[in-house]
């Protein structure tokens, strides 16, 4: 538990949270069995997509903007702001990225994606910290704001420019991506192998270091980055204490506004820039309603890792994944893992009964045994279920991790400078 001295404390290294987490070790192994049992349904059905190289890389690139959008989420309700407006600030990414990159180069669109980001966390600031009006009004409000502003201002700035169009920017130079010589080469020809496991993992790293974005490599060092700043500073500490107990850090003399401004305003800056990964990276332009809901995504992703980095991108990862099922053997891939999750709520339905939950173990056994008949009695499912398994996807892991989580305290709660007096 922080203590006074702790938050007054400049020199303060402060622990990690605290409460039941899961430790290195026995996360990978977690890891472990789940990439062996997705490598036995592999070898049952034959899908060999659901593990190769191009899976894993188009899974990685799928997973950066919504891990973005959760890093932002995080930031945000690490100091007690809610931010639904994610989406809205992801938009303002796209459309500022994309503008100013075909304009003055792609490293300018990065930087300028992240400004109208930051600007969109700084106007939800202003709304929530300030003047104190319900978050989820005031991130919806911005969301639909976003939407009207992007809209608005293509037909002004893409229209009479080669490639431009009312919904679509011109094109953008590309920001440049690398492959480690030799290694890459090596992992692929492993993982067409076909072995057990091991061609599983090569496929996993192999998509690691194949045709990776360098702005890939900066999202994924802003997940240990985050941990660091927010765990391992005072900073961090000040800024986590004003999302557990606004009044009590108030009284120890940290400004709550500031650090809820700071961090709503680094969290529309890292949607942004997730944005701007969609307009350079997996597009070389903006194209009106390509973030399709990613900000949420990226806050059940948030969720999910229960308000913490580590746990966030693993959800980040597991969406990306499902999201990848669309572009590569969708059909084939999804009716495979339809066998995977038939054999996962099997180990569900054994794991609760074990702790004695029977009426959850039965529910879980049956839904088992429908979602394996439907794998057994089909050939491949359609494509409206391929296009909605992200969502679905989504729905279910919140629902079944929706008992251990816990949230920042005052998380959305209303605050006002001196209301503990």
């Amino acid at each position: 538990m922080t203590t006074a001295t702790d938050v007054n404390q400049p020199t303060a290294q402060p622990a990690a949270p605290g409460g039941r987490r899961m430790s290195l070790p026995v996360l990978l192994l977690v890891i472990a069995g789940a990439l062996a049992l997705t490598s036995i349904v592999r070898i049952i059905t034959g899908a060999d997509g659901i593990t190769n190289v191009s899976q894993m890389s188009t899974a990685l690139e799928l997973a950066v903007p919504i891990g973005l959008a959760g890093l932002g989420g995080l930031w945000a309700e690490r100091s007690g702001v809610v931010n639904i407006g994610l989406e809205g600030m992801m938009i303002l990414g796209t459309w500022f990225g994309a503008w100013a990159g075909y304009q003055w180069g792609p490293w300018t669109g990065v930087v300028i994606g992240i400004i109208g980001g930051a600007l969109g966390g700084l106007l939800h600031a202003i709304i929530t910290v300030t003047f104190n009006v319900n978050h989820i009004v005031s991130g919806v409000a911005i969301n639909i704001l976003a939407l009207g502003i992007t809209r608005y201002l293509s037909p002004i700035a893409f229209v009479g420019h080669q490639g431009g169009s009312a919904k679509q920017s011109p094109p953008v130079d590309s920001l440049g991506q690398f492959t480690v010589p030799g290694l890459s080469d090596w992992l692929t020809t492993l993982n067409n192998k076909g072995w057990f496991f091991i061609s599983d993992i090569a496929g996993l790293l192999g998509g690691l270091v194949t045709d990776v974005s360098w702005l890939t490599l900066i999202a994924i060092a802003l997940i240990p980055g985050t941990w660091w700043i927010l765990w391992r500073t005072p900073f961090g500490l000040r800024l986590r204490s004003c999302g557990e107990n606004p009044i009590a850090s108030e009284s120890l003399g940290v400004n709550v506004y500031k650090y809820k401004y700071i961090a709503v305003i680094i969290s529309g800056g890292l949607a942004g820039l997730g944005g701007v990964f969609l307009s350079l990276v997996a597009n070389p332009f903006y194209l009106e309603g390509q973030t399709a809901g990613r900000g949420y995504i990226g806050l059940a992703a948030m969720i999910f890792g229960n308000w913490m980095p580590g746990g966030l991108a693993l959800g980040a990862g597991l969406f990306g994944y499902t999201d990848s099922l669309n572009l590569r053997g969708g059909s084939e891939n999804v009716h495979a893992l339809l066998l995977l999750g038939a054999i996962l709520l099997a180990i569900g339905a054994i794991w609760l009964a074990v702790k004695k939950k029977y009426v959850s173990a039965a529910v879980t056994l049956v839904i088992g045994v429908l979602v394996f008949l439907w794998y057994a009695n089909t050939n491949e499912v359609p494509a409206q279920i391929v296009s909605a398994t992200p969502y679905v996807i989504t729905l279910l892991v919140l629902s079944l991790s929706a008992q251990r989580l816990r949230m920042p305290k005052a998380d959305g709660l209303p605050y006002r400078k001196g209301q503990g007096k």
